[in-house]
């Protein structure tokens, strides 16, 4: 008796499978995501230039420490200079500009950025 159980035991067994019939016969299947993207930006920008010293001008003259008309691009020192109207019975204009080398413009922009997108999906299927 023990070795037909044991013969029992150590035979294999035959496994059958059960087949399974779906109950549908066609379908669709709808699936929609919606993603959000947001990005912040920042940019940080410095202009640099070098000094600037002109002068633009109707009826003026510029004259050195000696009272000689000068050219200012021309020298080192515009601190010496004077200006003069050449004709005191017109009308004059005088226009100076001067800058010192180095910084001339900072320009910071910050600004964020979104984006939405909604993907549809539509699956068809039949048996």
């Amino acid at each position: 008796m023990k070795h037909l159980l044991l013969l029992l035991l150590i035979s294999p067994a035959s496994a059958f499978a059960q087949s399974v019939t779906p109950n549908f016969t066609t379908g669709t299947m709808t699936q929609t995501v919606t993603a959000t993207q947001t990005v912040n930006e920042t940019s940080a920008t410095e202009r640099f230039g070098g000094d600037i010293y002109v002068w633009n001008g109707d009826n003026m003259e510029a004259i050195d420490a000696n009272g000689h008309s000068v050219d200012i691009s021309n020298i080192s020192d515009a601190a010496d200079v004077q200006f003069h109207i050449v004709d005191p019975a017109q009308p004059w204009q005088l226009e100076i500009t001067t800058r010192p080398a180095g910084l001339v413009e900072t320009v910071d922009v910050t600004r964020t950025i979104q984006t939405d997108t909604t993907t549809n999906t539509l699956s068809v299927f039949s048996q």
